[in-house]
């Protein structure tokens, strides 16, 4: 046989026996199961967990331990601080056990996430990394000593009003927009600091001369400094000059919807202040010639069958914002019926407010009916404005029970909460409400259709004439159980967001005010008391067909 031949037949075998060879086998270390304190994390998300956790990962082989150095890192989704762990091998070197370094925080949402530099003995790698989510329990000590729920409703009160006396403006006397606003004030927070202020003197944190005082400190602005249109004020103005400060670009005249508000709370103190001295008798001559100046009629805007939010002496009716029901303008359309001098007709009620019943909703949602609004009621802002001086306890028309409205409205709020089906951390039964405030990035108008899981303060403790046990279940668990961060020297700060460890600075008028007022109405009825016995207030009630 040639050499080639050989060399031939030699190739050909070694080229068989590599085709039949296997190829051998790359192996993986695997992740068998991962526990924390004890509990399978096979569902991604766990809750309650404690703030020295033990993290438990059982392998698939033994490890090699200097692979395990730093491979396991906590995350708050919140601050983005991480925490390193210790670790400990069990089980023949193939589980390992992790604990932080350093507590975790209570109430906060950690990822766990283990990399892949992890190694078996035999250097196997990893396969893939590990992530898992969970959140940390709530530090349930009491942040503050207990008291009776009695005590707390006073002492939620008087902080509350702080923010309207201590910090009112020097000049005008009337509420800043926010603790930030500087000079700038708002009509509409002004009228929920007016309210409070009958509150106060009942209550003993202030006199009844010191109110006075006030209130005609404030009369006096809003009739010699204060600029109006048509009687009607605008959103913002400079606290000190009386000037307007527009709400927007367009939004540089008359506001509606915040006169109202402001108008409520002057007829209820007209009520109030009764005697017949010369202070009390020229405070109600004043609030008097403001409430008749008001020309409710003008924004019909030539007559038509509804009222319009906005007028600009520069942009005309060019906000084109007409004001249907159903949210927080009720008591526009009340007043605008109840005034002796510009009042619209009650055709204007029932086809611009109720628009000709459209307002209506009649649907259930989590078990309670929904007499009128939006599907899951919208921000509760729209239940606690209008009967902040309205009761509606007895009060009826051709469109609702508004007994049934405010309170079923509430319910519906707290019952999404608990439901809490984006999964929000701190959501439950008594950690809910949701409403318009600031928020993490900004201001929203939060609500079962727009929950960016941020909870307000006031949208749970302005519904208790509604809900009386629910917003004292919230009022208690705000101050006892996150009193620490909460509660501050204006009273609760305007909102929070668990989920995202974002706590407010912020004390908005608008926000405190009802707080205070819906408080008092809950326990004595005094703003209900005060504004539904005003003889214009009855006659415009009467004149839209409400029973009350």
């Amino acid at each position: 046989m040639s050499l080639l031949l050989r060399i031939f037949i030699l190739s050909m075998s070694l080229l068989s026996s590599c085709k039949n060879a296997s190829p051998t086998p790359v192996t993986f270390l695997e992740v068998k199961s991962v526990l924390i304190d004890g509990l399978n994390t096979s569902n991604n998300t766990l809750q309650n967990i404690s703030a020295n956790p033990k993290i438990t990962i059982n392998f698939s082989s033994k490890l090699q331990p200097s692979s395990l150095d730093n491979s396991l890192i906590l995350t708050n989704f919140a601050t983005k601080e991480t925490v390193k762990t210790n670790f400990q091998l069990i089980k023949n070197d193939s589980s390992a056990v992790f604990t932080p370094q350093n507590p975790l925080k209570n109430l906060s949402k950690y990822s766990l996430e283990l990399n892949q530099t992890v190694k078996s003995s035999k250097n196997e790698q990893l396969q893939s990394g590990i992530q898992v989510n969970f959140t940390t329990l709530m530090d349930s000590t009491d942040k503050f000593p207990r008291i009776s729920d009695e005590e707390l409703l006073t002492l939620v009160q008087k902080q509350t009003f702080k923010y309207f006396w201590d910090f009112g403006h020097p000049v005008s006397g009337l509420a800043r927009e926010r603790d930030t606003s500087g000079d700038i004030i708002t009509s509409g927070g002004s009228g929920f600091g007016i309210l409070a202020i009958p509150v106060a003197i009942d209550r003993n944190f202030i006199s009844r001369q010191e109110g006075l005082d006030r209130m005609l400190k404030i009369t006096d602005f809003l009739i010699n400094k204060a600029e109006k249109f048509h009687g009607v004020f605008p959103h913002w103005l400079n606290g000190a000059t009386g000037v307007t400060v527009p709400f927007s670009s367009k939004d540089n005249g008359a506001d509606l919807v915040e006169t109202s508000y402001l108008m409520m709370g002057l007829l209820a103190t007209r009520q109030y202040f009764d005697q017949n001295s010369e202070k009390e008798n020229l405070l109600r001559k004043q609030i008097t010639q403001l409430w008749e100046a008001v020309e409710w009629d003008w924004h019909t805007q030539n007559g038509q069958k509804v009222l319009y939010w906005h007028w600009s002496p520069n942009y005309g009716w060019q906000m084109n914002h007409q004001i249907h029901g159903w949210n927080e303008a009720l008591i526009t359309y009340i007043l605008a019926a109840a005034s002796p001098t510009h009042a619209i007709s009650k055709d204007v009620y029932d086809q611009g407010w109720a628009r000709s019943g459209a307002q209506k909703n009649g649907k259930t949602f989590y078990g309670y009916k929904l007499p009128l609004g939006e599907n899951l009621g919208g921000p509760l802002f729209f239940e606690q404005y209008t009967f902040l001086g309205i009761d509606p306890r007895n009060l009826t028309d051709s469109y609702a029970n508004y007994a049934e409205q405010t309170r079923n409205h509430s319910l519906i709020n707290r019952a999404y909460c608990i439901e809490n089906p984006k999964k929000y951390l701190g959501y439950s039964k008594d950690c809910w409400g949701l409403t318009a405030s600031d928020t993490y990035n900004g201001y929203s108008a939060h609500s079962p259709t727009n929950d960016l899981g941020v909870i307000t303060p006031t949208a749970a403790l302005s519904s208790i004439p509604f809900t009386p046990a629910e917003s004292m279940d919230a009022m208690r668990f705000f101050y006892f159980k996150l009193g620490d961060k909460l509660w501050k020297n204006h009273g609760f700060i305007d909102a929070f967001s668990l989920d995202r460890g974002w706590y407010a600075t912020s004390f908005l008028a608008i926000d405190q005010g009802p707080i205070i007022g819906m408080i008092e109405n809950h326990r004595t009825g005094l703003l209900w008391k005060l504004t539904m016995k005003d003889p214009d207030v009855q006659a415009g009630l009467k004149k839209l067909g409400f029973k009350f």
